[in-house]
Formats: structure tokens, sequence, C-alpha cells
């Protein structure tokens, strides 16, 4: 009780722009949890393992794609209700127990035989608490602290999943290179697990004040009503069309680049690249939304990555690879802090986490389908050709040219969405 009148009283008496301000802390351990995510492990370190596992157990590659795909689809199913318990339980009773299932999932491919089956259902089980360790899960509770930096605090908190694709990458390729894809797997795990402390100790919802009454906590559309718009329904085409373009490339990224007769360890730095100019490219999006209008943002910015894919589909050598991932990595950016605000903004805070969640559904459907799309026609054409490449990045286009559907924003009073 007496805890949470100090932190009451320290939201009111320092400001958003006040670095002793709480939220602050909340967002820094958000940034580290967010860091050693599956958002931050599980798409940057996957094709890392392509070309171990098809040369240890000889399985195809639409087939070890699957796995992501599966992981995807599983991340689509329950991603909603995680949000639903978000928007009833404290942020660390879903963060730790799901953090620590998702470590243990990691660790268990250091054991992985030669049937399919058990790489199937361990990537299964990491699709069902994903979301429970990433950006969904710290959102909720960084938005209850945020009203006027509410883009920068979102984009500070996912510059973790890029802080994490630039280091993961690299990591991961050392310790293949050197002692196997198997230690490789009890490494990621053993990361997983370093969000846990600063999770535990900072990340909680804003206290509600006791002295007045804030409908900052309580407003805001229900799901019923967000779902019988068509706001709701074009951003959720615009995430699936962007999820199928930019997993179906990176998730086969390594192996893209290595058949052109680019180095691994190239490939691995093209992958962390791109990690390193999302988080410029998120940083940029945060300021630029606090003061532009969302979805204008996202076009130059969706577009940005589907250049990037284009370079992608003719590199043959480091440069253009290199400035392609770089390309992509910026544009991408965007996405992952203009769909949370955009909620926020049109929807409200009430049922956040929720809205949230389903949102996710829809970007985990492209993210499954585009790597299984890519892995059979890889399987058909014996080669990553450049007209494959090519459509995924069509699909950043068009997402970005339905950008301009999105009305303008509703009316706020004190705060909150009218």
């Amino acid at each position: 009780m007496g805890t949470s009148t100090v932190e009451v009283n320290a939201s009111h008496s320092l400001g958003e722009n006040s670095l002793g301000y709480p939220g602050w802390g909340v967002v820094l351990a958000a940034f580290v949890g967010v860091m050693v995510s599956f958002a931050a492990i599980m798409p940057y370190t996957f094709s890392l393992f392509l070309e171990p596992l098809s040369g240890a157990f000889g399985w195809r590659r639409e087939a070890i794609s699957s796995a992501f795909g599966i992981a995807a689809i599983t991340v689509a199913v329950v991603s909603p209700g995680i949000g639903t318990l978000l928007d009833r339980w404290a942020p660390p009773k879903i963060i730790v127990p799901s953090v620590v299932i998702f470590a243990l999932a990691y660790m268990s491919l250091s054991r992985l035989g030669s049937n399919i089956t058990q790489f199937y259902l361990t990537y299964f089980l990491m699709g069902i608490v994903g979301n429970g360790t990433a950006q969904l899960a710290y959102t909720r509770a960084v938005l209850t602290w945020f009203q006027r930096r509410r883009g920068l605090a979102l984009a500070l908190v996912l510059t973790g999943s890029g802080t994490g694709s630039i280091v993961m990458p690299l990591i991961v390729q050392a310790v293949i290179h050197a002692y196997g894809w198997r230690s490789a797997y009890l490494v990621l795990g053993c990361i997983a697990l370093l969000g846990i402390p600063l999770t535990a100790l900072l990340v909680r919802n804003r206290p509600a004040p006791t002295t007045h009454v804030d409908h900052s906590f309580t407003a805001g559309v229900s799901v019923g009503k967000a779902l019988r718009g068509a706001i709701f329904w074009v951003m959720a085409i615009i995430i699936m069309l962007e999820a199928f373009g930019s997993n179906g490339l990176i998730s086969h990224m390594a192996a893209l680049l290595t058949e052109r007769g680019i180095s691994g360890e190239s490939a691995a730095a093209a992958i962390s690249v791109m990690g390193a100019t999302s988080i410029m490219g998120r940083l940029t999006t945060g300021l630029l939304i606090d003061r532009f209008f969302a979805p204008y943002v996202a076009v130059v910015m969706l577009l940005t990555a589907g250049g990037g894919v284009m370079m992608m589909a003719t590199a043959t050598t480091a440069m253009p690879a290199l400035v392609g991932a770089a390309l992509l990595g910026y544009g991408l950016g965007s996405e992952a802090d203009v769909v949370p605000y955009l909620i926020a903004r049109y929807f409200g805070r009430k049922h956040f986490a929720a809205l949230y969640g389903l949102t996710w559904t829809a970007y985990a459907v492209g993210g499954a389908t585009g790597p299984i799309v890519v892995g059979h026609l890889y399987d058909r054409a014996g080669s990553y050709q450049p007209r494959f490449i090519f459509g995924l990045a069509m699909t950043l286009v068009v997402g970005a040219l339905l950008s301009f559907l999105l009305p303008k924003y509703p009316r706020e009073e004190g705060g909150e969405t009218a």
C-alpha cells in the first residue's frame, strides 16, 4: 500500500520528461526483456540453423521452415488470450512463467533427434508462450505510464528487439562455428532467462490515482465495437502483408545469401545490420509519430523496407546485401511502433492488450505463411530465385498504400480517446 502511494505521488510530482519519472524504469526493464524475448531470438536466428539441421538430419528446407510457421500460427491463436490476461493481471504474472518455459524449450533443442516431430512440438510450445515474453506483454504496462511521450516510450521498448537482433545472430553464428548447433540452442535458452530479474523488480502497471478519477485507465472502445469497424481490419491486413513479406525473407536470409556465394559470417552480419538499423528506424518512428500522423509515417517506412527487399533479391556480394538489410531493418522499425500507438489512439486503453493481441494474430498468420511459401518455392525451383523475393517486396508496397485508408484520430479529451 505504501509503495503504491509513493509511486502515485511520484508519477504526479515528476512529469514524463523527467528521468526520475517511475515510468522510465518500466521502460528500461521492458527494453531488456524484449531484447532477449521470442521476438528477438526466434525470427533472427532461425535461418542460421537451416543448413546445420539439413546437413545433420537431411530435412528439406520447406520441412524445417514449417517449424517457423507452426510457432507463428500458434502465436496467432493464443495472442488474444494472452492480451486478455494482461488486461486483468499484473504483467510479471504472465511474463515470468512464459520466459521460463520459452528458455527451457530452446535448451531442449540441444538434444534434438532425427524425428522432426520433436522439432515441431518444441516450436509449438514456444509459440504458446512467445508473446508472453515479448512486446505484447510489456507495452500494456508501459502505456499506463505515458500519454505525451507514449511514442518515444514505445520506441525505446521496441528497440530491445532490434538490439537483440544485432547481438543474437553474431552469438549464434560464433557458437555454431566453434561448438556446433546443439550448443547454440543451449546458449539461446540461457540468454532468454536474462530478462527475468528486472521484469520481476520493475515492470508493473501505473497505480490508479486515489485523489481524483483518471479516465485514461477505464475509457476505451470495446473489443466487439472495434472488430465491427473498418479501421481495425485495415490495420490487420497491413500487418499481415508486412509480416508475410518480411518474415518470408528474414527466415531464409542466411541461406539465401550463402547460396549466392556470400560467407556465413557476412550473412550473419547482414542480419545484425538489419537489427542495428531497426533500432534507428524505431527511434525515428517513435519521435515522428508524436508529431505527425502515424499512418503517413508508416507509408514512408514500409516503402523503405520494400526497397531493401528488392536489393536483397539480386544481391550477390556482401555490400549490396548489407545495404539491402540496412534498408529493410530501418523500414521495419516502424511496424512495431505504429501498431500499438494506433490502437491506443483509435480505440483507447481499456482493452488495449486484447486488441493488440488480435493484431498479433494477423501478424502471425502472415509471418507463418511467408517462410513456408518461400521454402516451398525453393524446394520446387532448387534455388532462391529473384522473382520470389520481388514478390515479397510487393507485399510491403501494397501494405504501405493501404495505410492511406486509415482516417484521422478520434478526438481526445482529458488524455483519452473520445
